[in-house]
């Protein structure tokens, strides 16, 4: 079974709302084992809703359209639906009734284009509406068929789970499942991933059951996804288990989590089960990171707090930092030692670096000195050269900063 969504709403392409209900309808079906070819938006227009439709249709087994069932004028999904099967809109009495019957339960005079909502294409089966004014649509087209839900994300929650999904499921024949797999990756690019995987990848090709793909996600790292589809969560799971391990037979330690981790919620587990505490001490990223330690709920179990020096003087003052040039591995080490120092911290982290735009001191523009203090009284330090771009150099210099030091707790 395959099943395409459509978001109906001129205020989508403008950006006015977001269009969360697409999201959760491909994480549905995924969850269902229904495979999710399309999802496309598509404004308030008859003739490329029309379209539209006849689109994804061509190429799925059931769409499911969301919005544009409501009283007003643009609302005109239902118009679209008719079209695409050939057929007139008709009154449906029962959901007339249900209407009135609503406004008069909360006390309100219906307005006369409410009753726009129980205009039906002739032949559709109804998805009676429980917590709204409009129903659902069940409408079939030939060999395929159409979902109509409302665009309000509750009444359209409710209506696919009580009655789209179950017809889903009766129509393809029975349940399946579709699960994913994300190994979170950092220290190689989209390219090289793909070179040190293409024995695995053509393996795959072979099988064709999981699949997988490289997702780029910026400063948080490169994603590897496996998505395995089966007939069991267990079935599955265990087909993720098995090339989960092939992968990281060929990608090593660069994964450093996966699924829902991030790199700071990695390394404050790793602090957690050494028993250990950090403290930070900030300049080039202005405490971005102990921001991203400080989402993560529980961290205070193991994160002691920051120094944002990013004047030389709190360096020299309250650091201890030896006066002379800032932006150096020699800094950066007695930074980290400084901030073990003044927070009482096992460990200490720390970071110099030029964002830009201009040079400093005749050092180049996205270069970053990571240090660490470690609890044995040994320091260490790095030299990274990142991309320029002040915010991109910014916000790249937490996470390597944070990989240095996980990998220097995986080596304890």
């Amino acid at each position: 079974m395959r099943c395409s969504v459509v978001a109906v709403g001129t205020e989508l392409l403008l950006g006015q709302i977001v269009d969360t209900n697409s999201a959760w309808l491909g994480e549905q079906l995924a969850a269902a084992g229904i495979d999710s070819l399309y999802q496309a938006k598509v404004g308030d227009n008859l003739a490329r809703i029309v379209a539209t439709l006849r689109a994804t249709l061509a190429d799925a087994d059931a769409v499911i359209i969301c919005g544009g069932l409501g009283p007003t004028h643009d609302d005109i999904t239902r118009e679209a639906i008719a079209e695409v099967m050939g057929v007139e809109l008709e009154l449906n009495d029962e959901v007339a009734l249900v209407i009135e019957q609503m406004f008069t339960a909360r006390g309100r005079r219906m307005p006369q284009n409410n009753l726009r909502q129980a205009m039906v294409p002739r032949g559709a089966r109804i998805i009676g509406q429980r917590r709204g004014t409009a129903p659902g649509l069940i409408c079939q087209v030939g060999e395929k068929v159409v979902y109509a839900v409302p665009g309000v994300p509750f009444e359209m929650f409710e209506m696919f789970e009580r009655a789209i999904l179950p017809d889903l499921l009766a129509r393809g024949g029975g349940a399946s499942t579709i699960k994913s797999r994300v190994l979170r990756t950092w220290g190689d690019s989209e390219s090289g991933l793909n070179e040190r995987l293409v024995g695995v990848i053509n393996e795959l090709e072979k099988v064709g059951n999981p699949t997988l793909a490289f997702l780029a996600s910026g400063w948080e790292g490169i994603n590897v996804r496996l998505t395995a589809k089966a007939h069991s969560v267990e079935e599955a799971e265990q087909l993720l288990a098995i090339w989960e391990a092939k992968v990281r037979d060929q990608v090593g330690e660069i994964i450093f989590g996966v699924d829902q981790q991030t790199m700071e919620s990695v390394v404050l587990d790793m602090l957690r089960q050494k028993n250990l505490t950090l403290g930070v001490a900030e300049s080039v990223t202005g405490g971005l990171v102990a921001g991203r330690l400080t989402a993560v709920a529980g961290a205070s179990d193991v994160f002691r707090g920051g120094v944002v020096s990013y004047a030389s003087e709190v360096k020299f003052d309250v650091l201890s930092v030896s006066r002379g040039p800032v932006v150096s591995e020699k800094a950066a080490q007695e930074m980290a030692v400084g901030a073990r120092k003044v927070l009482q911290s096992d460990i200490g982290l720390a970071l110099t670096g030029v964002a830009g735009p201009d040079e400093q001191d005749s050092i180049k523009v996205g270069t970053l000195c990571v240090g660490v203090a470690l609890a044995d009284g040994s320091t260490k330090a790095v030299t990274f050269h990142l991309p320029t771009g002040r915010e991109q150099m910014r916000q790249l210099s937490v996470i390597s900063a944070l990989n240095y030091l996980r990998q220097e707790l995986r080596a304890k």
